[in-house]
């Protein structure tokens, strides 16, 4: 593994995977950044250790808090959930057909399943548009199981949502007439009021399904990284992922002598950054990467990870402090 580096960033919405049809399939999903919790920005509270694990499946994240105040301390605790802009929501991988809770989010306090409220708002630009959906009876999610094309609604609908800005033009169908998409965002975070008592640390856990991009290929397979009109998106990789030679040498051995699509790739990536609003540094951190088969590669830029059996990737750091994303990728067979 080469040198690794950590990035963590604010909550954006991840690119899919661009590439011309010829050479790759417009079969690829795009994955969400989702991060962990956000505090009330206090210096009352002080973070003693994290454990972070991710897997295609599901990421588990342990917390234990100390308050330092002194005297018992109440703040508002948020989950957020990735903004969904529905721009682009035919390229986006929603781990759920809830169109709420659409990562499955479960959290739990000193082992105890802890209730929460999700709030959801839907928004063009700086401006709330959540009352607008509701008036004309539209999910402000309108993907999943609650799908909504534009071309079913009435005119009269369609009409007030292009006059709110609501509708983004997309060209026109063959008989010449504009079509629209949804333009809206949808921000979504799960908040809850969490006590912090003086005289014994919390713990926190929180678990959901992570949004996985996805293709059925991948653009590390040899004769598409041979490809010189790929040649700029390999870079990216080589960049993004920390993509080295020997793990390039180790696609080439799970595809075999044949160079045929028998390997697909997945992607996730991971925030931090935004939920360090408590006091210092954490004291201990663990990340564990979980790849769910022994045959599965993982490529990542983060500097000491070591690795676990099977195929599975650690870090650990004392008084850690993140300050960038993390992008995980995975190649084998899914």
């Amino acid at each position: 593994m080469r040198g690794i580096k950590f990035y963590w960033i604010s909550m954006v919405l991840a690119g899919a995977l661009v590439l011309p049809t010829a050479a790759f399939p417009n079969d690829s999903a795009a994955e969400l950044s989702i991060g962990g919790l956000r505090l009330t920005r206090t210096n009352e509270i002080a973070i003693d250790s994290e454990d972070l694990r991710i897997s295609i499946d599901r990421v588990n994240v342990r917390y234990q808090f100390t308050n330092l105040a002194g005297k018992p301390v109440t703040l508002t605790v948020a989950f957020p959930l990735p903004d969904i802009d529905l721009a682009e929501a035919e390229n986006i991988a929603l781990p759920s057909n809830d169109p709420v809770n659409f990562v499955d989010f479960e959290t739990k306090i000193d082992g105890v399943p802890a209730k929460f409220s999700i709030n959801q708002r839907a928004l063009v630009g700086e401006k709330d548009v959540s009352g607008v959906l509701g008036r004309l009876k539209l999910p402000l999610l309108p993907i999943g199981n609650r799908e909504v094309r534009v071309q079913d609604l009435p005119a009269a609908t369609r009409e007030t949502l292009v006059s709110e800005g609501l509708l983004l033009p997309a060209g026109h169908s063959d008989s010449g007439r504009p079509n629209y998409s949804f333009g809206w965002t949808v921000k979504t975070s799960a908040v809850r009021q969490q006590n912090f008592p003086f005289d014994h640390s919390v713990v926190v856990e929180h678990q959901y399904r992570p949004s996985v991009g996805s293709s059925a290929d991948t653009i590390l397979r040899k004769p598409l990284r041979q490809n010189q009109a790929l040649a700029a998106e390999i870079g990216r990789y080589r960049s993004e992922f920390c993509v080295s030679d020997s793990f390039l040498a180790a696609v080439d051995k799970l595809t075999g002598n044949s160079g045929k699509p028998a390997i697909q790739e997945r992607r996730i990536r991971y925030i931090l950054s935004t939920g360090a609003n408590w006091s210092g540094p954490i004291k201990n951190f663990k990340l564990t990467i979980d790849p769910g088969a022994a045959d599965r590669l993982v490529s990542l830029c983060t500097p000491g990870l070591k690795s676990t059996s099977p195929n599975g990737l650690e870090f650990t750091a004392t008084d850690f402090k993140p300050n960038a994303d993390l992008k995980i990728l995975f190649v084998g067979k899914f």
